[in-house]
């Protein structure tokens, strides 16, 4: 792992989390732009992903840092990490190895309304059991 310098200590300081600690992070694919899922993350997960490169989320029915990919091998791996004008969202540019999404799509945003109507407008690459068969 990385050692963080001064100015990524002040930056994560300065960026603006809720009252539970955590700021939401959108992971999009760097070299095509797709939009691949929402998480959250908090101090440590920012600061994880920074020394490693490899995307930490927090999840908040865990209570406890996910580190993408430990039960699926479907790893993020940081290529930028990006945030907003007011501080309290981040987008992470990230080359994204297999699926993002638990239900074995490539991506999480896979229900669309058109006409007001939902319709999947993505299929599954691979079973979840498959996935998660640990």
């Amino acid at each position: 792992m990385t050692e963080l310098n001064a100015a990524a200590i002040t930056f994560i300081d300065g960026l603006t989390f809720d009252a539970d600690g955590l700021i939401p992070a959108i992971a999009q694919q760097h070299d095509t732009g797709e939009v691949l899922m929402m998480a959250w993350m908090n101090r440590d997960s920012i600061r994880e992903t920074l020394q490693g490169a490899r995307v930490v989320y927090w999840s908040r029915s865990r209570k406890a840092l996910w580190r993408k990919g430990d039960s699926s091998g479907q790893v993020q791996r940081l290529i930028e990490l990006r945030v907003d004008c007011d501080q309290d969202c981040l987008l992470l540019l990230v080359d994204q190895i297999g699926v993002a999404c638990h239900t074995g799509r490539r991506n999480c945003f896979f229900t669309a309304i058109r006409d007001n109507n939902p319709i999947v407008i993505a299929d599954v690459v691979i079973e979840p059991e498959i996935l998660y068969k640990s």
